[in-house]
């Protein structure tokens, strides 16, 4: 019995062992922007071949249909399939950039950055905010025409977590969308009708980073601590940047509604028109074929949702919100969404890694104090570095339990 109990015992902690060196291999944070950018990608197909997916896509299946994977192994090759239909059929192309191409400096408290494409350049200039006591190298957060987006500075400040502004009109003007701005001067092949301001504005966001690599002797930055953040259609804009540019740590996407972490589908079934669906954003952020050949219950045609666009941040940090006293941003299905993505980080054994919580009471892009302790926890553990920390945080209303939300991935696999 003893040498039962020994010989188990030995095998209990071996498999611990295992978990645990298998988990340590899971990357925080890459290097790259693309660590895929050099596999091949099928080509997509026409859409009168798309089938009808009248539930979430599985986001383990090969796009040619011949079975699945769930290791870890095989993500970097299913990023790089999901990457080319989030460029293909939602936002448009992000273009690559040679570092040749980007020259930048840091004075005055203020990061410029030059981008020089064809004969074009295109400059942004970052202001920085350095807190008091902050000490080198420093982590930051690139926040969406802000220092820290809509979370407070506090949060970041008291960390000593530096705050970089990425004024998104110097790449393409929001709400006054013109050819003729900046980035598509760069991108003559690039418009207004095949390419949404996403993909030009998460561009940006790289470039900042780009320039960050460049200006490490006048401004230490940790490289391994980036953060984006934002809200509403600058929360977006961050689950974007943070989707498709690996050097980001932190992913924080606050009220971003239809089109961020929002499912088309799910928010197609809602029962009246007054939430974000493919019908009803603006397409001046989206490439103009998501309405064209999407809209309505064509929808279910649509061969990615955006679960998949939040999974492309993994293996690195994602911390989601929604706000229930705004019908717009359809919470349900931000909800379902939000599941979806937990079962994806589950799978690859990085549950801690991913974070939702949605509930009501206050204003919009505004942070409650509930919050606080969550956002304190994806501070100090993916921008920190605190890694004893783990938690999986699924904060929703209580009613919301009620919703058959694993019947939209239950599926996957089977």
């Amino acid at each position: 019995m003893t040498k039962l109990y020994y010989t188990k015992t030995l095998l209990g902690f071996f498999c611990i062992f295992l978990f645990a060196h298998s988990y340590s291999q899971v990357p925080f944070v890459y290097k790259v922007e693309n660590s895929g950018g050099k596999n091949k990608v099928a080509a997509l197909p026409e859409l009168s071949q798309l089938p009808k997916i009248s539930l979430l896509p599985d986001p383990f299946k090969w796009m040619n249909g011949k079975g699945r994977s769930v290791a870890f192994k095989e993500w970097e090759k299913h990023r790089s399939e999901i990457k080319a239909r989030i460029e293909h059929y939602i936002i448009g192309t992000k273009p690559v950039v040679d570092p040749s191409q980007v020259t930048a400096s840091f004075a005055n408290d203020t990061l410029r950055v030059n981008v020089t494409v064809n004969g074009e350049t295109l400059t942004l200039t970052c202001a920085v905010s350095i807190p008091e006591g902050a000490k080198p190298p420093y982590p930051v957060c690139i926040g969406m025409n802000s220092f820290y987006g809509s979370i407070k500075a506090d949060d970041f400040k008291s960390r000593g977590i530096v705050g970089i502004k990425f004024s998104h009109n110097q790449v393409t003007t929001y709400y006054k969308a013109k050819n003729t701005d900046p980035f598509f001067t760069l991108y003559p092949d690039q418009n207004l009708d095949n390419s949404g301001q996403y993909a030009a504005w998460v561009w940006g966001v790289s470039r900042i980073i780009d320039g960050l690599y460049k200006v490490q002797s006048t401004f230490p930055v940790d490289l391994e601590h980036i953060a984006v953040t934002g809200c509403s259609y600058a929360g977006k804009m961050a689950l974007y940047s943070g989707a498709l540019d690996e050097r980001i740590a932190l992913t924080i996407a606050q009220e971003s509604g239809g089109g961020g972490a929002t499912s088309w589908r799910v928010s197609q079934t809602m029962p009246n028109g007054t939430v974000e669906k493919v019908d009803n954003t603006n397409y001046d952020w989206f490439r103009n074929s998501l309405k064209t050949s999407f809209s309505g219950d064509s929808v279910f045609y649509l061969p990615i949702d955006q679960h998949q666009v939040m999974a492309m941040c993994a293996p690195r940090a994602l911390f989601c919100t929604g706000n229930t006293d705004f019908t717009w941003l359809s919470n349900n299905s931000a909800f379902v969404t939000a599941m979806a993505c937990a079962k994806i980080y589950g799978e690859l054994g990085i549950a801690d890694r991913f974070g939702f919580h949605i509930d009501g009471g206050h204003g919009h892009c505004v942070v409650p104090a509930s919050q606080e302790p969550d956002i304190a926890y994806f501070l100090d553990k993916f921008m920190k570095g605190n890694k004893s920390l783990s938690q999986e945080i699924r904060t929703r209303p209580p009613d919301y339990d009620t919703i058959d939300y694993a019947k939209w991935y239950g599926e996957w696999g089977k």
